[in-house]
């Protein structure tokens, strides 16, 4: 699919900024009386059920073999890690807060492409991920008053996502994006049920299955469809419009998060919360231009 509507793509994209914290509101509301590792089974459990029959249907190759079920199986792993660090987090933060501190993924992808892939980083954009750390730090600072080491947990969700995504990076060319996704949500599946057996088994509350309270199948149904569909219009967004266009628009997550969290929660940001999330956002929005810059001007000039 080539990269010729935009406007399509954008809209993609859009819908994914709306529907990914939508998914994670959800997650809060249940976590109250869910543990977490079923709160995550049922989500790739819905993911594996609505993709697998996609696949099968579009009669797409689903066979994976060798260095890229290897790698599948890795970026599952982290993905079930960082889903599970987010569920967890949600359950001390604002919702708001959780998904700004999360943002700081860019700034750590970019240092790891610089110090674990030998990607050439230039001053400018070193000095950005610093800003966008400090930000992050003033919305951790007062969430950490409160809750203490809680309040580090979407640090936790950007390192492993920061991973996830290099590895991605390293098998996107070889695998279809739904049936990638389909795999990973059957392996995540597989992996958690006998976490949720044996964690039932001895009590282990936060790994336990329990019986859902009545009125809440929805939401449950609801985590899976929402995570599967708006991790799909992220993908699919790719397909029409170039990461240039579409990268600083994931920004907009923070504000719809912060719109869902005061309609469903009354929660808001406090001041120094507010000023951090901007400068972070802002020092984000820096990065991927100067990323776009480079982009442009490669391989003629440095990136700066």
């Amino acid at each position: 699919m080539t990269q010729d509507r935009p406007v399509f793509g954008i809209v993609l994209m859009l819908g994914f900024c709306v529907l990914a914290p939508l998914g994670d509101a959800m997650a809060k509301l249940l976590g109250e009386t869910t543990p977490v590792a079923m709160l995550v089974f049922v989500r790739f459990a819905v993911q594996a059920m609505v993709l697998i029959p996609l696949v099968a249907l579009t009669g797409r190759h689903w066979r994976m073999r060798g260095r890229v079920l290897r790698l599948t199986a890795i970026r599952t792993i982290l993905h079930i890690l960082g889903i599970s660090a987010m569920f967890s987090a949600l359950q001390y933060l604002p919702l708001a807060d959780a998904v700004a501190i999360a943002f700081v993924m860019p700034f750590i992808m970019l240092l790891l492409g610089r110090y674990v892939l030998g990607e050439e980083v230039g001053l400018r954009r070193l000095v950005a991920c610093a800003v966008g750390f400090a930000g992050t730090l003033m919305v951790i600072q007062p969430s950490f008053i409160q809750v203490g080491a809680a309040a580090l947990l979407p640090l936790v969700v950007a390192i492993v996502f920061a991973l996830f995504m290099l590895v991605t990076r390293q098998i996107a060319k070889e695998a279809d994006p739904i049936t990638l996704q389909a795999v990973s949500g059957a392996m995540a599946t597989i992996i958690m049920l006998p976490v949720l057996i044996a964690g039932t088994a001895t009590e282990v509350w936060h790994l336990s299955l329990v019986v859902p309270t009545e009125g809440t199948h929805f939401l449950f149904l609801a985590i899976g469809l929402l995570g599967t569909v708006a991790h799909l219009f992220m993908t699919w967004s790719l397909r029409y419009a170039p990461s240039a266009t579409l990268a600083p628009m994931q920004y907009l997550e923070i504000p719809v998060a912060t719109l869902f969290g005061w309609l469903v929660f009354s929660d808001l940001p406090n001041g120094m919360a507010a000023i951090g999330i901007t400068i972070t956002v802002l020092a984000g929005l820096y990065v991927i231009l100067r990323e776009r810059a480079s982009a442009r001007s490669a391989p003629t000039e440095k990136p700066a």
